[in-house]
């Protein structure tokens, strides 16, 4: 018996790897967690299970599971947001932006679903910092947008930026709505269906710095 125990903490230790590469390997098993439990019936021992490691641990890098869910909604915030920096920045014929806008973000949920519903979809959204995170990925996201359509356009800032909203409004609702439904479009088919709409509204507006009423 006594063999045993002395032999059991060198099996049960995992390989010490890099911080940011356990803290990574956290994060994952987190969102594995949360998407699948939500936040609320979601366990640190559960996180710590499904990631391989103890406890301790766990704590070690986050000293809650709020810390923990916040650092992970940051990581997916992040990547959302530079996902539609580079594809406004990929182009500069504003049709194509349109486009590639809104396909980012039904690219994002297409290829990483769980991520979309941790940012969008979270049992968490009346907690202050939660809602804080949320609220500002979709203003960072129209904030690109907004500079965007206030450069080609010639609006005042909070005009190309209430149109900016609106974009990012129907980006975000639309590509929800494909992923709940089953994806019964092909993501670009679904893209481009949405972009064609967004264009016959934005392409009304004149490429001047003076501008007029959107054309019929």
């Amino acid at each position: 018996m006594s063999q045993r125990s002395a032999v059991t903490p060198v099996a049960l230790k995992g390989p010490r790897l890099p911080r940011v590469v356990r803290r990574a390997q956290l994060l994952d098993a987190a969102r594995t967690v949360f998407v699948a439990n939500g936040y609320h019936a979601a366990a640190m021992d559960d996180i710590a299970e499904e990631a391989g490691v103890s406890k301790p641990v766990l704590y070690q890098h986050f000293p809650g599971k709020q810390e923990l869910y916040l650092a992970l909604l940051d990581e997916h915030a992040e990547r959302l947001v530079a996902q539609v920096r580079g594809a406004l920045g990929a182009t500069t014929e504003n049709k194509q932006r349109v486009a590639a806008g809104i396909a980012a973000y039904f690219s994002f949920v297409d290829q990483d679903s769980e991520s979309f519903r941790l940012v969008f979809e979270s049992d968490l959204t009346n907690v202050a910092p939660v809602r804080a995170r949320v609220e500002r990925t979709t203003e960072e996201c129209a904030d690109a947008i907004g500079a965007v359509i206030g450069e080609d356009t010639g609006l005042p800032p909070d005009e190309a930026r209430l149109l900016a909203v609106g974009l990012v409004g129907m980006a975000q609702v639309s590509a929800r709505y494909w992923l709940a439904a089953g994806r019964t479009l092909p993501r670009d088919a679904a893209a481009r269906l949405l972009a064609g709409l967004a264009w016959r509204g934005i392409g009304g507006y004149p490429l001047t710095a003076e501008h007029d009423s959107p054309t019929a």
